[in-house]
């Protein structure tokens, strides 16, 4: 899949689509796919099991074990937004994680499922460093993070940034 990613637009004729975007607080799949018409495409970068996250994973969620997960959501050819998630192994559904083990669904479709809440947290340089390695292009400005929690506890922390895709990924014609 051919994709072109792009930083958020500083242009401020997007800022209140920016500002919007950081302070939802639902699924931002579902806005990918408000703002592109229709259904978006996963593409997963990377995806392991490990044992050795930053202090920050350790602050936010507990656990000794997590899936990390590189993720981008792509309509139209252009890229929405880049994702850093760290799920903790021992706090999800069997079936949470055979969905996220076969790497096509969005985590806001597998989330919707569950009853969750997010909640926005600081995450270091180093974290963030994790996405900027497989996608590029920094863009604070244009990134957050929050912890998604079940009633039995923390269960994700996820930072993600979106890109200029979502001005530029409209429905075709």
């Amino acid at each position: 899949m051919s994709v072109e990613r792009q930083t958020f637009p500083a242009d401020p004729a997007h800022a209140a689509l920016l500002r919007m975007l950081l302070a939802q607080d639902g699924s931002t799949t579902r806005c990918c796919e408000a703002v592109s018409g229709g259904p978006v495409d996963l593409v997963l970068h990377h995806q392991t099991r490990t044992q050795t996250v930053p202090s920050d994973v350790h602050q936010h969620l507990g656990g000794t074990e997590w899936l990390q997960r590189v993720t981008t959501l792509v309509a139209h050819g252009q890229v929405m937004m880049d994702n850093l998630s760290f799920t903790r192994l021992d706090a999800v559904p069997d079936w949470f994680l055979d969905s996220l083990d076969e790497g096509t669904a969005p985590i806001g479709h597998l989330l919707n499922k569950i009853f969750v809440r997010r909640d926005r947290v600081d995450t270091s340089a180093t974290l963030q460093a994790l996405l900027w390695t497989h996608v590029g292009q920094p863009d604070l400005n244009a990134s957050r993070s929050y912890r998604v929690s079940t009633p039995d506890g923390p269960l994700m922390l996820i930072f993600e940034t979106f890109r200029g895709g979502m001005v530029h990924a409209t429905p075709e014609r």
